[in-house]
Parts: C-alpha cells; sequence; structure tokens
C-alpha cells in the first residue's frame, strides 16, 4: 500500500502531486497543503489562494504585506 510522504500512513487511497518534475504522494489534503503551500512571510500561514507577491517575498494577504512595509500592494478580486 502507498505511504504518504508528509505522515507515513500507509493508505489505499493515496494520491501523487507532481511538481516541477518532481513527485510526492498524499494520504489527504491537509498533508499535500502542509508540504506544497507556501508560507506567508508576515504571519506564518498556509497561502491556499493567489496571496500576495512582493519580490520574492509571499504573503497571505495585503494586510500582511503592508504589515511588513509593502504599502502598493493590493489583494486580488
Amino acid at each position: 500500500m502507498p505511504v504518504c510522504d508528509t505522515c507515513g500512513n500507509d493508505y489505499e487511497k493515496t494520491f501523487t502531486v507532481t511538481r516541477n518534475g518532481s513527485s510526492a504522494t498524499f494520504d489527504s489534503f491537509e498533508c499535500a497543503v502542509s508540504a506544497l503551500a507556501p508560507t506567508c512571510e508576515h504571519c506564518s500561514c498556509r497561502i491556499l489562494g493567489h496571496g500576495v507577491q512582493a519580490g520574492e517575498q509571499i504573503y497571505c494577504c495585503a494586510h500582511c504585506a503592508h504589515q511588513a512595509g509593502h504599502r502598493a500592494l493590493v489583494d486580488h478580486i
């Protein structure tokens, strides 16, 4: 039976995600998000949507970007 790369759970209904030529196996979306979703530079939450970006830094929202000094960024609607 396949094993989740994040938690090690041995589960028959795993799925594989391929990104940039590298594949990983997960048993839940929670484990996939934990391994793959970027983290907000300000509040450290996982970014599940578009987020906002300033150079190489990514934030979950414009508020966090503003707190980090990037006043010109706005949320995407």
